[in-house]
């Protein structure tokens, strides 16, 4: 009975070290999760993939402005958001490069809708649709890079808004002349 006594306490022993062993093993996965949660969540890290997600819409909306646009300024407005975005993106890659950081490489769900919405129109109900999505994304992108450019903790990031936003806010101009340069059609429905 003895030596069946010391076999079972010698593998109650064992299992108990495999489990606490275990559990040590998942608290350290899970502050090394949390840590790394952390720095893909800071405001910095946000702030850079949603400027990626919104860099290539606007390329991808440029492009359809550039090609099914009514109006020559809209073309031309979307050949510009094709160029400058493309540059801003490509300036955002070298960035997320240096901070070893992994960029989205689509647009997100609601970017999409709007393409798609895009690519249904043609004609005045085209630049109605595009010159007002321009305006409303430009503004919010205007706000995104102030406050990003202003408050930033990450050096290169930080530096990446402040480069872009003139630009940005260049666009938000003309967006918005071309708008108030738009003839009034209630027949649209746009």
């Amino acid at each position: 009975m003895t030596g069946r006594k010391s076999t079972f306490f010698g593998v109650v022993i064992f299992a108990a070290s495999v489990v606490l062993a275990g559990r040590a093993q998942d608290t350290t996965d899970q502050k090394m999760d949390t840590g790394s949660t952390k720095m893909m969540k800071s405001p910095d890290a946000t702030f850079a993939m949603k400027a990626a997600q919104g860099g290539l819409a606007e390329v991808k909306m440029g492009k359809l402005a550039a090609e099914k646009g009514n109006s020559a300024d809209v073309k031309a407005f979307g050949q510009q958001m094709v160029d400058d975005h493309s540059k801003a993106n490509d300036d955002l890659k070298s960035v997320a490069e240096k901070e070893n950081m992994t960029l989205p490489a689509d647009v997100n769900a609601h970017q999409r809708a709007m393409c798609n919405r895009l690519e249904k129109l043609s004609g005045e109900a085209f630049d109605r649709a595009y010159v007002r999505d321009m305006v409303m994304d430009h503004e919010e992108d205007v706000k995104e890079f102030q406050k990003e450019a202003n408050n930033g903790k990450d050096d290169q990031i930080k530096a990446f808004a402040s480069r872009t936003l003139p630009v940005i806010q260049g666009h938000l101009d003309k967006i918005k002349s071309i708008q108030s340069n738009m003839p009034k059609s209630g027949a649209s429905g746009e």
